[in-house]
């Protein structure tokens, strides 16, 4: 007698949890005075330059920020928290171990963003053109990306929790290195992916599987005749 195997129930995939960023009544400043370490709340910036700035370590809570441009801006260790960032502006970011909380970003446009061994808590980016995209060594939790072009993104030896890239497009993706935990891919286009050893955790759909055979049968070895 042929007894059927159950169908093996599908695993279940925990969504980013993500609340909409409401900042409260917020005054406008249209000549800011950007100094580092110094901290700035329930401010709304709306086409201002802080390029070349050195703002290491300031704070930003409850702000609004529309069409700000943050080109070569000293940003390492910076805190932005329950933010709305729109149309951002910066061929170079540079924003190394900064700190993101209840952020929301809306079409942005970076060239080189070096945004390595960073804080990301809940964390919505829709739309926008990135170039390079370093977030090496960064904890991300409770993150999602949509609707987004990105040609390069590094999250090697990243830590990513309940993170999801929807509708997006990525040239190359590196997962060298990371841990990943309910890391939602599916609906992505991408040309080719990095770190085949760190794909634990990664959630894909079909289409991307036949994407990802050639890959995984070059790195585990596997001869197809």
């Amino acid at each position: 007698m042929v007894r059927h195997a159950a169908a093996a129930k599908a695993p279940k995939v925990t969504a980013p949890r993500l609340a909409p960023v409401r900042p409260p009544e917020l005054r406008d400043d249209p000549a800011p005075d950007f100094r580092s370490g110094e901290r700035y709340d329930g401010v709304r910036y709306g086409r201002v330059s802080a390029d070349g700035l050195e703002l290491s370590g300031a704070v930003f809570a409850e702000c609004e920020f529309a069409g700000v441009s943050f080109n070569e801006t000293q940003l390492r260790g910076a805190t932005f928290r329950d933010c709305i960032l729109t149309e951002v502006y910066a061929p170079v970011l540079t924003a190394a171990r900064a700190s993101l909380r209840d952020v929301e970003i809306g079409n942005p446009r970076w060239g080189s963003a070096e945004l390595y061994e960073s804080g990301w808590q809940s964390v919505r980016i829709d739309g926008g053109k990135l170039d390079y995209v370093n977030l090496r060594g960064s904890k991300l939790t409770d993150v999602q990306i949509s609707d987004c072009i990105i040609n390069e993104l590094d999250l090697g030896s990243c830590t990513a929790t309940r993170v999801a890239l929807k509708n997006c497009t990525i040239g190359t993706l590196d997962f060298t290195g990371a841990r990943l935990k309910d890391f939602d891919l599916r609906g992505t286009d991408f040309r080719t992916i990095s770190g085949l050893g760190s794909l634990a955790g990664l959630v894909i759909d079909d289409y991307q599987l036949t994407l990802l055979a050639p890959l995984l049968a070059t790195h585990l070895g596997v001869v197809v005749a």
